[in-house]
C-alpha cells in the first residue's frame, strides 16, 4: 500500500493530501530513511512522522484499504 494511503487510513495522519505534504517536505522516514508519498510500506515497516517539534514512532501492524475508527489504532502500534 502506498504511504500516504496508509497514513490516512491508520488515521496517523487526518487527510492523504495533508500525508502527501509531509512526504514531500521530507517529515517522514520509513525504516529510517526519507520517503516519498509513492513508496510502498508493509507489515513490520518502521514509520518516524515528525509534527513541528514531536515525533511519533510506530511500527506497521496490518494493512487494510478501509477501516473504521475503532479499529484503526489496530493497524500500528506506537514505539
Amino acid at each position: 500500500m502506498r504511504l500516504d494511503k496508509f497514513l490516512k487510513v491508520s488515521r496517523l495522519i487526518k487527510r492523504r493530501t495533508v500525508a502527501n505534504e509531509a512526504c514531500d517536505a521530507g517529515r517522514v522516514m520509513v525504516n529510517g530513511k526519507a520517503a516519498k508519498a509513492s513508496a510502498q510500506v508493509r507489515p513490520g515497516d518502521v514509520l518516524e512522522i515528525q509534527f513541528g517539534t514531536r515525533t511519533v514512532k510506530a511500527e506497521i501492524l496490518d494493512i487494510q484499504e478501509t477501516t473504521k475508527k475503532e479499529e484503526a489504532k489496530e493497524l500500528f502500534r506506537y514505539l
